[in-house]
């Protein structure tokens, strides 16, 4: 089988990561490293120091000539360099979001479609087994659903780094608050209709207008309803900081993550897809009003760890290009976790509802 030749542009956490997978995997061939500074540099010397580095995005399209491109840079490059990629002949493996705008990614999904390319959007919670196995068990509680759900980051040196340069194009809500109004939206399987929210900037250190603390309300077509909580920085506090809820009227059903929901994880990647047990409670009551069936706790045995879900996430890759894989309604779930997420951030910005 010949190998899809990579191209990989950003060597944060994501992509240093994406970039292990394909340096493991025996279907990809990494053609070239792309970064602004010495990031690549490490990456290729913990790879082993083979591969070809570039400093420009442009020159390496031109002169790698990748199959595939894997874009894990900040989100506002996310459009022009996945628009840019499809018109070079290559598919694209994108870290959410897909842009810094709901048009942006409109046009990147238009572009991906004209030139019949393939576009898989990071969203890693897909790809871990646990995740499934929790929205699955969400759809079985009846509806109404309320799902309760969030991910504080009390980050600080590198991260709260990283953290200060996403917000000049993302507030957190939107960056990280589409992995889980996504997961949301697959388990009402229902249409959003409303949103609203509320945001705070707890530090100068990032540009006036942005919010380094937010929290969002969706209401779905059917009645069911969904919060959504994000901070960044060093201020955040930890505790509660990691809450994957969802409550129906049969019952209820939680991620229950006693290690890596402890003091000192949140700044930590490696815990924020987590699951380690799911509790699964059954509302139902007996005549005189006691619970008819004790909690079931559930541990999973196939727990992958981070590098792994993103070995699983190129696997997929490999497998949409491989067997010509319909991506219609990847591209567009895409799309619309995104577009809910701006709404929030606009209701954040005005004060206001909004209807979707």
């Amino acid at each position: 089988m010949k190998k899809i030749k990579v191209l990989v542009v950003g060597c944060g956490n994501m992509g240093a990561s994406h970039a292990l997978s394909y340096h493991l995997l025996d279907g990809f061939e990494i053609c070239g490293i792309v970064s602004r500074g010495d990031s690549k540099k490490i990456l290729n010397d913990k790879l082993g120091g083979d591969y070809l580095l570039y400093d420009s995005y442009e020159a390496a399209l031109a002169e790698a000539k990748p199959d595939a491109v894997c874009i894990s840079t900040y989100p506002d490059t996310h459009e022009s360099y996945a628009i840019q990629a499809f018109e070079a002949g290559a598919h694209v493996f994108l870290e959410k979001p897909v842009a810094d705008t709901v048009a942006g990614a409109e046009r990147v999904v238009a572009k991906a479609k004209e030139t019949n390319r393939k576009l898989v959007v990071g969203y890693i919670l897909r790809h871990h087994p646990s995740w499934i196995y929790f929205i699955e068990q969400a759809q079985q509680l009846g509806k109404p659903l309320v799902m309760r759900m969030n991910l504080n980051q009390q980050s600080h040196g590198l991260m709260w780094q990283v953290h200060r340069n996403l917000m000049k194009s993302l507030s957190p809500i939107v960056d990280c608050g589409v992995h889980y109004i996504d997961v949301m939206c697959q388990m009402a399987r229902s249409k959003p209709v409303q949103v609203s929210a509320i945001g705070a900037r707890l530090t100068e250190e990032i540009p006036a207008g942005n919010y380094n603390y937010g929290q969002l309300q969706i209401r779905f077509e059917d009645g069911s309803v969904g919060w959504y909580e994000a901070g960044w920085g060093p201020m955040i506090s930890e505790t509660a900081f990691f809450v994957k809820d969802v409550i129906g009227p049969k019952g209820s059903v939680s991620i229950v993550a006693k290690e890596a929901s402890g003091t000192g994880q949140s700044d930590d990647v490696s815990s924020h897809t987590k699951t380690e047990s799911i509790r699964i409670h059954a509302g139902e009551l007996t005549a005189d009003g006691r619970f008819v069936h004790a909690d079931k706790w559930v541990d999973l045995e196939d727990e992958p760890d981070h590098q792994e879900l993103c070995n699983r996430e190129q696997r997929y890759f490999l497998k949409t290009i491989l067997e010509d894989i319909d991506l219609g309604d990847h591209m567009e779930d895409a799309v619309n976790s995104l577009r809910i997420a701006f709404a929030c951030d606009e209701s954040v910005r005005t004060g206001q509802v909004v209807q979707l």
